[in-house]
């Protein structure tokens, strides 16, 4: 049951904070828009990669500094429980931007290993997905989850990334889905930050 319920709360919070916009959205709907459909979609591939990368060192290093000290993996908790906090309330207080596609004329295509690795380094070099990988595991690692359990969040997550923005590559030029998308924004970041506080106060008093 705890397992579940660390899945749960590993792939919801990581949910919300896929779909709110960043550079992995920016460089998804570039990608679509400027070249094609297929190329946003290995754009996506290359996210999903890029997130295996956050969780592997997040995962080998937390484990690491576990096992060698406790007080540095409790100041590692109550940094990433700050930081949860603080971007949770971020969340809340944000006034949606809105997705404005504008004139795109297409270019043409790329390699798919170009788009793959323009993803790639797109989401391994963004400092913020570094921070909310490592705050999530420091939680996950807490309650000494199983092997299976572990491959399960990380296969989940790396999923999650790479079908969130190849939907975001086939449709988001189409200006239906651009206005509901838009609707419905604000309650994304609020759902958002409402969650990351929560998982905040787990971190804090678990």
């Amino acid at each position: 049951m705890e397992s579940l319920s660390l899945i749960v709360i590993a792939t919801l919070s990581h949910l919300l904070a896929v779909i709110s916009p960043g550079p992995d959205f920016v460089m998804a709907l570039k990608n679509s828009l400027t070249y094609s459909r297929k190329t946003g979609i290995y754009t996506a591939l290359g996210f999903g990669i890029g997130i295996g990368v956050h969780i592997v060192y997040s995962f080998a290093g937390l484990a690491v500094i576990i096992s060698q000290s406790e007080v540095v993996f409790l100041i590692i908790k109550y940094l990433g429980a700050v930081y949860l906090f603080y971007i949770g309330i971020r969340a809340l207080l944000e006034k949606p931007s809105g997705v404005h596609l504008g004139k795109t004329h297409h270019m043409q295509d790329i390699a798919p290993f170009k788009a793959i690795s323009m993803g790639f380094l797109t989401n391994v070099l963004n400092p913020k997905a570094s921070l909310f990988f490592l705050s999530l595991f420091t939680y996950i690692l807490q309650s000494k989850p199983s092997t299976s359990t572990l491959i399960i969040i990380s296969a989940i997550l790396m999923i999650n990334t790479a079908l969130w923005f190849s939907l975001v590559a086939i449709f988001f030029n189409i200006p239906y889905i651009q206005k509901q998308y838009n609707s419905y924004q604000i309650y994304i970041s609020k759902g958002l930050g409402i969650f990351l506080i929560g998982l905040a106060l787990l971190l804090v008093f678990k």
